[in-house]
């Protein structure tokens, strides 16, 4: 008689030792918060390919700045982005998509989990509800900084695990700002406002930061009474103030202050990772990438002498308004080792903000040279109130608390009263957040773009009498064209996306 043997072979699908399942992972409070955790991380990436700093656009793109660095072409992915020559194939704007896309990845990971993982008492139901909160914000953060440099991007808000979820088309920028107000919405009942977090929680998502992006987006969309409506939650909070002096927000010891609504944060970060990429920086390249290339200013250490500010930036302060001094380094000739270097198209001036100075202007000493410790400031008080204060002009509503929030920012620093005016307020705009990355974006929501940088170009030709040829290498700039920055090329053949109008 035949013995017949039988068997599954069930050991065949046998997990291997020491793997651990995805519903393994997410089982308490402790996964929940490394998850979210990890959401805020490419908020601090600025380098990959090369730097992608937003700023090599919110500034230098601008009126406000000029490239710098050793010489033209030194970082020539921002020299054609400075000068209206961006094509598709550039390098920093590929690297800057792709670390806003491993943003809302993370952030839709995160969503995908943490709702549906059970009350603990490390976890508790509002402490649940302000991790996916904080992950909602994230997302549409990422979303709001590709949306208004590349238009409309796909939208992904579903984990990618298999090969076809990952190629999405574009949608319109009308859909992706809609996205945007929703998760912010959200957020902004699940946050905590920021004097309800725990001190080792400062620098997190709040409820005012909601409140500032939802403000910010609207009137980006030009729904400028729902800006103002939102503009007067954040005022009324009583959570913000202006810093009594200005720099203080942009000292060490000032950072995640009254006047912080939202800042990125870094830590110092003696160890290197030049070659490493993504995910490995702590510090931030910002100090060093803009530090004066003169070792008589830096103490010895010099940095690269990017992100310049520019003559017409210097010009537009009032006379004895002390916030020019404050962001605008002048040195003087002693103070400059190498002309054609420290000079380049005329501009001597440097960026004070993110060198990491100290209250006395000084350069303070890094522990390792690539990098600094310094927080990005995203969104201050007196954003919150320029914002505001544009809203109620825009809107026609409420015009003597939109005078009164212009006014607070000038009183600041010791500037008479003006009237409410679209000029009065561009110019208050400028000067109050020079040098912080938002000029650039400014002047394309307003629609003003192209009138600035072409008048721009021509007053700093090569023919103009005054040594500043800050313009010289520009382009004209094209209406309909370069308010908007050219999807990368690699996306667009990958996802066989449609490119943005005039780019190639």
């Amino acid at each position: 008689m035949a013995t017949v043997l039988t068997g599954c072979n069930d050991w065949l699908r046998e997990d291997a030792p020491g793997s651990t399942k995805l519903e393994d992972f997410f089982t308490d409070g402790t996964t929940a918060l490394q998850s979210v955790n990890a959401c805020y991380t490419p908020l601090m990436w600025e380098l990959q390919g090369t730097y992608f700093s937003e700023w090599f656009v919110g500034d230098i793109a601008s009126d406000d700045a000029v490239k710098g660095g050793e010489h033209i072409l030194d970082m020539a992915a921002a020299y054609d982005i400075e000068n209206f020559k961006t094509v598709a194939s550039n390098e920093l704007l590929l690297q800057f998509y792709r670390a806003q896309y491993q943003g809302i990845a993370r952030c839709n990971f995160s969503l995908a989990n943490v709702p549906d993982m059970p009350v603990d008492t490390i976890m508790t139901a509002p402490l649940k509800d302000r991790y996916v909160g904080e992950a909602k914000f994230l997302r549409a953060y990422y979303y709001f900084r590709l949306v208004r440099m590349f238009g409309g991007v796909p939208k992904v808000d579903f984990v990618v695990d298999s090969s076809d979820k990952w190629k999405q088309p574009r949608a319109t920028a009308e859909d992706i700002y809609t996205f945007i107000l929703s998760d912010l919405e959200d957020a902004e009942q699940k946050l905590q406002l920021k004097s309800e977090m725990a001190p080792e929680d400062l620098g997190r998502a709040t409820k005012g930061a909601a409140q500032a992006m939802l403000m910010k987006v609207n009137l980006y969309m030009k729904n400028y009474d729902k800006a103002r409506q939102w503009g007067e939650k954040v005022i009324a909070s009583s959570e913000y103030d202006l810093n009594p002096e200005y720099y203080t927000n942009f000292l060490i010891e000032g950072e995640n202050g009254i006047e912080s609504v939202f800042e990125v944060q870094y830590v110092d970060d003696p160890t290197s990772d030049y070659g490493e990429g993504n995910g490995f920086s702590r510090g931030t390249f910002t100090t060093i990438l803009t530090r004066s290339r003169s070792t008589t200013l830096t103490g010895g250490k010099a940095g690269w002498g990017f992100n310049k500010p520019s003559q017409d930036l210097y010009d537009e302060y009032e006379e004895g308004d002390p916030r020019r001094d404050l962001t605008i380094i002048n040195p003087s000739d002693a103070q400059i080792e190498n002309r054609e270097q420290e000079i380049p198209l005329g501009c001597r001036y440097l960026n004070r903000k993110y060198a990491n100075l100290d209250a006395s202007g000084s350069y303070l000493a890094l522990s390792h040279q690539s990098r600094g410790e310094q927080n990005r400031r995203e969104i201050r008080y007196s954003d919150v109130l320029l914002m505001y204060a544009e809203a109620c002009l825009e809107s026609g509503v409420d015009l003597d608390k939109g005078k009164e929030a212009l006014n607070r920012v000038r009183s600041r620093v010791g500037l008479g009263e003006v009237e409410l005016t679209e000029e009065n307020l561009r110019h208050e705009r400028r000067v109050e957040l020079a040098m912080e990355g938002h000029r650039w974006f400014d002047l394309c929501r307003w629609g003003i773009a192209g009138e600035v940088m072409n008048a721009y170009r021509v007053k700093y030709g090569a023919d103009n009498a005054n040594g500043n040829i800050e313009g010289s290498h520009m382009e004209p700039f094209v209406v309909g064209k370069h308010e908007l920055m050219p999807i990368p090329a690699e996306e667009v053949r990958l996802s066989e996306l449609s490119q943005n109008e005039g780019y190639y």
